[in-house]
């Protein structure tokens, strides 16, 4: 999908904090923070070696932005309080997480994602090298860059609550005990008992459904299903599929709880629903943000389907088919 003809007015570059920025605010001094790690038989080399990737990235993408564009600069703490314009152009300079933390806060703005650092960073979302900087800038602000309409998950509490996801949702308990509910999918129902349930989209295949996919193939192969092994490499699907799929972890068959609805898709029109049977510590989180929470607690019902908001990503001209 090419822009869609709305004018860019301004670049807002998002960007984040290094480890070893983390690590100097909670020590005090690099020289402390050495200290520390040297003293653990550790080494800061690669996290400095990071940090000043890093800060060469950052250094080389102020140079390419066009003359005469308006730029504003934030760190990712600042989201929250941030307002987006229409015309704006969000650029990140990151790891996917910051593309997924920064969409939260958007409302139809498109991503240009930079990779600072392609030996340390995969990129799933983040598509565009620093070299390519200025002439990717050149395209996105004249909308000549295709843009790809990410898929999203949405939760809603029955309550009105909502939360939204471009990666996942986790619905369970915040602490290792198990999380009882009723799943309700396709007109069947089951009371379960598990370590919670996934709700995963084409982006979010990558992380936390593969690694779900990737225990369940190992498992099942040593126990002599050599079929199962091809989930090590069959996990991943179109982020813009309008589809979700679900897992559920560690189901725990018993007189009160089965295990027979433990994965399924959700496409447009479809639900997942599940009551909450946990008298403390439910919760409903999105993209491995613990902290961002809906309390989920006995009797509420949870109702998951594609979001009608998507993560409008540019994409290189030359990966569109």
């Amino acid at each position: 999908m090419a822009g869609d003809g709305t004018q860019i007015t301004k670049l807002v570059v998002v960007t984040r904090k290094t480890s070893l920025e983390e690590l100097i605010e909670r020590h005090g001094t690099r020289g402390q923070a050495r200290f520390l790690a040297e003293n653990r038989g550790e080494s800061l080399a690669d996290v400095e070696e990071a940090h000043e990737s890093y800060r060469r990235a950052a250094a080389e993408l102020e140079r390419a932005v066009p003359a005469g564009m308006r730029v504003q600069w934030i760190d990712r703490g600042f989201l929250p309080n941030f307002l987006f314009g229409a015309g704006d152009l969000v650029t990140t300079l990151g790891q996917d997480g910051l593309v997924v933390n920064t969409a939260k806060y958007l409302a139809g703005q498109p991503v240009l994602a930079f990779n600072p650092d392609p030996k340390r960073i995969d990129g799933v979302l983040v598509p565009f090298r620093i070299e390519t900087a200025a002439e990717t800038f050149a395209a996105a602000v004249e909308n000549r860059l295709p843009r790809r309409a990410v898929t999203m998950a949405r939760a809603t509490l029955d309550d009105g609550q909502s939360i939204e996801a471009v990666n996942d949702l986790f619905i369970g308990v915040r602490s290792h005990a198990s999380a009882r509910y009723r799943l309700e999918h396709n007109g069947r129902s089951e009371r379960q008992s598990s370590s919670g349930v996934i709700i995963s989209t084409g982006a979010g295949s990558t992380g936390w459904y593969r690694s779900v996919l990737t225990g369940a193939a190992g498992v099942a192969s040593a126990h002599g299903d050599l079929q199962a092994v091809s989930l090590r490499t069959s996990y991943q699907f179109d982020m813009t599929a309008r589809e979700l799929r679900f897992s559920v972890r560690e189901p725990f068959t018993s007189q009160t709880s089965g295990a027979s609805i433990v994965f399924g898709r959700i496409r447009g029109g479809e639900t997942l629903e599940i009551v909450s049977q946990m008298p403390i510590g439910g919760t409903v989180f999105s993209d491995g943000m613990e902290e961002d929470f809906l309390a989920f607690e006995s009797g509420m019902r949870a109702r998951i389907e594609i979001s009608e908001r998507v993560l409008r990503l540019c994409w290189p001209a030359s990966d569109e088919t």
